[in-house]
């Protein structure tokens, strides 16, 4: 037996269905809401829109579709949401009632509202195309900040430390850390006492030669060889030059220098009587 769709596809169903439709045109929906006049179209061709919308929606939910498929489909819900809009408008102007205020919000099959941005909605499986679920994904909340007194709280021995020991675990093993270092302490400084003794570490010192030293010929008589045992150190400077002292050497300074400040602070009849007082007392 043949199925009912094959037998409206044979000639005397569709001859049957032209006579019916005979002499009757069929009503287009108008382009522009601003052309219809009269309230009861207005409401007919809105529900006729949010008819069309279930049936592209209820398409839309079939992930299997491609990528291309699911974008058109969601361009033609939108397409249709915007018109529904204008027909909305349209029916307020003659009087209706205003279902941009008392309408249901555009929710989908879970009962949250139809996520969009901009005006611009998605549904179903449109949702998961490449580059829509990044623009719904919620960044994370940042984390509240603590304040002084929340934090205070937390604050007791054990913050500071004073309750350390308690656990049985950290004393011993500082006990076994402190005889380790007790004993490579001990051993360094034997290895130091061992080095100084055999003398690794000393440093040789240069001998510098000493300029003042006269080495004398050996004399020939005996007097003045026992002469020369007989003096302390065993070792005779000859000055060639007077060699002042450290004392007429400070003092030098000490005259030069006061002979400088006198030229620098002192005027020329003070400079004069101090020259005269030097020559008298003869300095």
């Amino acid at each position: 037996m043949a199925r009912n769709a094959e037998k409206a596809m044979t000639a005397l169903a569709r001859f049957r269905q032209a006579q019916l439709e005979e002499g009757k045109v069929k009503e287009r929906r108008p382009f522009l809401a601003s052309e219809c006049s009269e309230l009861p179209k207005a409401e007919k061709w809105r529900r006729q829109i949010i008819s069309e919308i279930s049936k592209k929606v209820a398409q839309i939910q079939n992930a299997g579709l491609g990528e291309f498929k699911i974008r058109d489909l969601n361009d033609e819900i939108n397409k249709l949401l915007r018109e529904k809009g204008h027909w909305e408008v349209r029916i307020k102007e003659l009087g209706g009632p205003d279902y941009a205020r008392v309408g249901p919000r555009m929710l989908d099959h879970e009962g949250k509202e139809v996520p969009g941005n901009r005006g611009y909605k998605y549904f179903g499986a449109a949702r998961d195309l490449p580059g829509v679920r990044e623009l719904f994904e919620k960044e994370p909340a940042p984390a509240l900040r603590k304040t002084r007194a929340e934090l205070m709280k937390d604050v007791d021995a054990e913050y500071y430390g004073y309750r350390d020991e308690d656990d049985g675990v950290l004393l011993p093993l500082e006990t076994q850390y402190e005889k380790q270092a007790v004993l490579e302490a001990v051993q360094k400084w034997r290895t130091e006492k061992d080095s100084r003794l055999s003398g690794e570490k000393q440093q040789e010192e240069e001998e510098e030669e000493n300029i003042y030293t006269v080495h004398n010929e050996e004399p020939d008589d005996e007097e003045s060889r026992e002469e020369q045992e007989g003096e302390e150190g065993g070792v005779t400077f000859i000055a060639h030059v007077p060699v002042p002292s450290q004392r007429e050497v400070e003092e030098a300074l000490v005259r030069r220098k006061k002979m400088e400040l006198l030229q620098r602070y002192a005027s020329e009849t003070l400079q004069a009587q101090s020259q005269e007082a030097r020559t008298l007392l003869g300095i």
